[in-house]
């Protein structure tokens, strides 16, 4: 009886309304007298205090202290904490928890998230939870003394340059076509269209002649012929309603073979049919790889038969303390492993992920799953844990009893890194690897390569091992990243003997020996280069991979990280770690620029992939406006390698052609912001997009649907001047002048 009322407890609290309601506010940058940089987060609590034990919270890792020393910070693992405090438990009809934190508040991204409450009893409760604009005075914004955000004069005279009077011809596409040579005269539109396999050089080349009463298209090869037949409808180059449509002939084909874009499901989770909206973008743009980031620290995405722990324990998070059932919360959630809203909790089935594979066949795209490994493994660490204690099986145990090695990885968890030196971690991959490889051979889908991580092992995470160090010693690997070494060798042969190749990051093609490289390059499919600093004193991390003999995927964070925020405005959504990156970055990653090559050099550039991690991410909406329209520079640039539209070219074509017909298909996009200047006494706005209305605001306040629309020039007293731009259903974010600084 005890138990059945302890598991109707348990339900009814998950289901319960939320009756708490939690107000965070940065109240502001600052320095103390060591020179240190802190910021004070204030919590305002109000509801059922009498019903909370703990008030806990996600966040970024950080060093937290309250500043009522009754108050606590606790650290349940790094970026999930909880609070404590003796207002809990009472009668109080608010609590106000202040909590001084290390570093600066940069942005949006970085504020509290995922709160929810603990009683005593350890049930968790939703909260109603908002945040106060960090916007509304400048030490919010301010950065160790430095001033990031966009003003209107900056953004004013970045959208000056992207004014021009260029016509757009109905063959200004993105991405654009290799040539087009118009015949004279007009398609009548009622034409039949044929079809016709030509042989060329480049098995995705295609001609398409649109002719007064016909079309024809020449293809070398089915996936040409895909892409012509994407490009005519996508284009409406068919239009049979009567419009004009020069006739014409487009010849066409792209630089680089792969051309990618990778998706972190693991941190967030996405749904199949949003991913499958995800592939529709990717072929409407003429890629043709979906990199598919499946599992990480943070979660295991993917059902695996025979290892049921990876999806019952892998992919579930909520409140814990032991992880034996599921993860800890980690970025987002409410503290119920079991909930299927937001973006924490959830994973691709086998039947799903069979009919997804066949799905995205049908649009021409490869999938490239990654299994990361041997670090970024927490979830597969915890979930095969869990089996080891419920079942006694140690046949794919990840770790070592015993293990003191002390390490923290990028992502600040001490407990993320496979032992190469156990018989667990290969037997695991070889059984992940082979039912993977069942589910595309049932699905009938291409499987071009298994990505295996191979990044971000840190310094110490076998130092502690008393196995990793026989083995370094017997084999004679010469430390820990020797034994990193064995490990991608191991996966290598394991991959070759199945008929398989390996992609990997970066790591797995830098700082290595010889013989290394002798045995590991001709079994690697792709390695994505992520970063262009120097490495081991041979230059740059991709050049240094390219001059051995490795197959590069250009994967440069400046250019090509689409989780990257646009700007540094402070409410723009993603991370900033890398810069900033919007269309005009991705359209700027010129492969000459960013790898020189010559005959000479052993490996060669194959491909351009842009990246969405997504430690920020919390709705498809939101991923899709990290995509578009970031990702069509990307598009332009793995298409064609060498300049074709400049930024202004650019941005007239998204305008007028891309954003309207992203609207159509309802799928969300970013805006960019409207710029103001003070000249001649004269205010001025400006949009990077002709047609779009400005509405501001001359008293500080945040411009809305009711706010003034700016028609012209115009003189005032105000020195808070915002505005936003709206276009086509979409608001952009808030544009301050400078007198805001």
């Amino acid at each position: 009886m005890r138990k059945i009322t302890s598991i109707l407890l348990l339900a009814f609290a998950f289901i319960a309304l939320a009756k708490t309601s939690v107000v965070w506010e940065n109240l502001g940058n600052n320095k103390d007298a060591s020179n240190v940089a802190y910021y004070i987060q204030r919590f305002t609590v109000k509801g059922d205090i009498e019903k909370i034990d703990r008030l806990c919270f996600n966040q970024f890792a950080r060093q937290m202290k309250p500043l009522n020393s009754a108050d606590s910070v606790v650290e349940i693992v790094p970026g999930y904490y909880y609070v404590t405090s003796p207002q809990f438990g009472t009668n109080a009809d608010s609590v106000v928890i202040d909590i001084r934190v290390k570093g600066t508040l940069a942005a949006i991204c970085y504020a509290p998230d995922g709160i929810h409450t603990v009683d005593s009893r350890g049930l968790t409760s939703s909260v109603i939870y908002s945040r106060r604009s960090i916007i509304e005075r400048p030490e919010q914004w301010s950065i160790e003394g430095k001033d990031r955000m966009p003003y209107g004069d900056e953004i004013y005279r970045f959208n000056e340059s992207l004014d021009c009077d260029d016509s757009i011809s109905v063959y200004d596409v993105i991405p654009s076509f290799k040539r087009v040579k118009l015949l004279g005269g007009y398609y009548k539109g009622d034409g039949e269209v044929k079809s016709n396999p030509i042989t060329h050089e480049n098995p995705e080349f295609y001609r398409i002649t649109i002719a007064a009463d016909s079309v024809l298209i020449e293809y070398a090869s089915d996936k040409a012929l895909n892409i012509a037949n994407r490009v005519l409808t996508t284009h409406n180059y068919i239009p049979g309603d009567g419009s004009l449509l020069p006739c014409a002939v487009i010849e066409d084909y792209p630089d680089l073979p792969y051309r990618a874009v990778m998706i972190d499901i693991a941190r967030n989770f996405q749904r199949v049919s949003d991913l499958q909206t995800v592939v529709q973008m990717l072929a409407r743009y003429r890629l043709n790889t979906l990199h598919l980031h499946f599992c990480d620290d943070e979660a295991w995405r993917l059902e695996i038969p025979g290892l049921p722990e990876l999806t019952n324990v892998g992919s579930r998070r909520g409140y814990t303390l032991d992880e034996h059932r599921h993860l800890v919360q980690i970025f987002a959630g409410n503290g119920d492993p079991n909930t299927a809203e937001g973006v924490a909790n959830g994973y691709i089935s086998r039947s799903e992920f069979v009919d997804f594979l066949r799905y995205c066949n049908e649009y021409g795209i490869d999938v490239i799953p990654e299994i990361e490994s041997p670090g970024h493994a927490r979830a597969a660490i915890k979930s095969m844990e869990a089996r080891y204690r419920n079942t006694g099986d140690a046949t794919y145990r990840l770790i070592e009893d015993g293990d003191t090695s002390r390490y923290t990885s990028a992502q600040a968890f001490h407990d993320n890194v496979m032992n190469p030196a156990l018989p667990g971690p290969y037997k695991f991959m070889e059984k992940v690897i082979d039912e993977i490889i069942a589910m595309y051979h049932e699905a009938g889908a291409p499987l071009t390569a298994i990505h295996i991580g191979g990044d971000e092992v840190p310094r110490g995470a076998w130092n502690g091992s008393k196995t990793a160090k026989e083995l370094i010693n017997t084999q004679k690997l010469g430390g820990e990243k020797g034994l990193h070494a064995y490990f991608v060798r191991q996966l290598a042969k394991i991959l070759s003997q199945r008929g398989i190749k390996m992609n990997g990051w970066q790591e797995i093609a830098v700082g290595h020996t010889s013989d290394y490289n002798n045995e590991i390059v001709p079994l690697v499919g792709g390695v994505n280069c992520w970063s262009t600093l120097p490495s081991h004193g041979h230059g740059g991390v991709t050049r240094e991979a390219v001059s051995v003999g490795y197959p590069i995927i250009l994967s440069n964070v400046n250019h090509f990280y689409l989780d990257m925020t646009y700007n540094y405005h402070p409410l723009e959504k993603g991370l900033n770690w890398g810069g900033t990156v919007d269309e005009f970055n991705s359209l700027a990653g010129y492969p000459a620029m960013l790898c020189p090559t010559d005959s000479d050099t052993p490996g060669q550039i194959i491909g351009i992939s842009g990246h969405v991690f997504a430690e920020t991410m919390r709705s498809f909406p939101q991923l899709q406006s990290f995509l578009l329209p970031k990702m069509l520079g990307l598009a332009e640039r793995a298409w064609n390698n060498s300049e074709t539209y400049t930024p202004s070219q650019f941005n007239n074509i998204i305008c007028k052609k891309e954003l309207p017909r992203l609207a159509v298909r309802g799928w969300n996009f970013h805006l960019r912001q409207p710029g103001i200047i003070l000249e001649n006494g004269m205010v001025k706005m400006n949009s990077p997009y002709p047609g779009a209305v400005i509405r501001y605001t001359l008293d500080g306040s945040e411009p809305t649907l009711k706010s003034a629309i700016y028609t012209e020039p115009f003189t005032t007293d105000a020195t808070q001047i915002r505005a936003c731009l709206f276009y086509l259903g979409k608001q952009s974010l808030t544009t301050l002048n400078n007198a805001n600084k």
